[in-house]
């Protein structure tokens, strides 16, 4: 499945999902979270490809089972830059807990030896939900993301990360 695919698919779920959102129970939301990040690169790369990654989102919950996400995600090693568009289907399995699945699109902006590129991304992620209150929420995930990152000989060729975020709904 080609990259336009996917890309128009999730535009035009969001769209979707936008349209019913004016007849929805919206949650609003913000967030952060912190994980372990690491980049497949292959090339003349003589630096770390794993670290830390800290994330800040925002975005909308709508009828429990919708989630439209933005979220900014900083790696040091890579000095990368990430800049995400996400859905998420949402499924209670209990009253305190949900499974989640969803796609991911956007750019990463990544310094590899001294040389800085703005490439697109895309990908997945999954992972279980757990509500601590009605305002207060943690999740466990796992995403995978594609890169197109490929400059004087070095490219990377996916992204992996698996987090923890907390996030307040108003």
């Amino acid at each position: 499945m080609n990259k336009k695919t996917i890309l128009s698919a999730l535009i035009i779920s969001s769209v979707s999902v936008g349209a019913h959102a004016a007849n929805a129970d919206v949650d609003w939301f913000v967030g952060g979270g912190v994980g372990y990040q690491a980049d497949n690169i292959k090339g003349e790369y003589t630096g770390g490809d794993d670290d830390a990654t800290f994330q800040l989102r925002g975005g909308a919950i709508i009828n429990e089972n919708h989630r439209v996400m933005g979220t900014y995600a900083y790696m040091d090693e890579l000095s990368q830059n990430t800049f995400l568009a996400s859905y998420d289907y949402i499924h209670p399995v209990s009253e305190k807990f949900s499974v989640f699945a969803g796609a991911s699109i956007g750019a990463a902006d990544s310094e590899i030896n001294n040389q800085s590129s703005t490439e697109f991304v895309w990908g997945g992620q999954a992972g279980v939900m757990y509500r601590i209150n009605s305002n207060w929420s943690a999740e466990l995930a796992y995403r995978y993301l594609d890169q197109d990152y490929q400059l004087h000989g070095v490219k990377i060729n996916d992204t992996q990360q698996v987090y923890m975020s907390v996030d307040y709904r108003f």
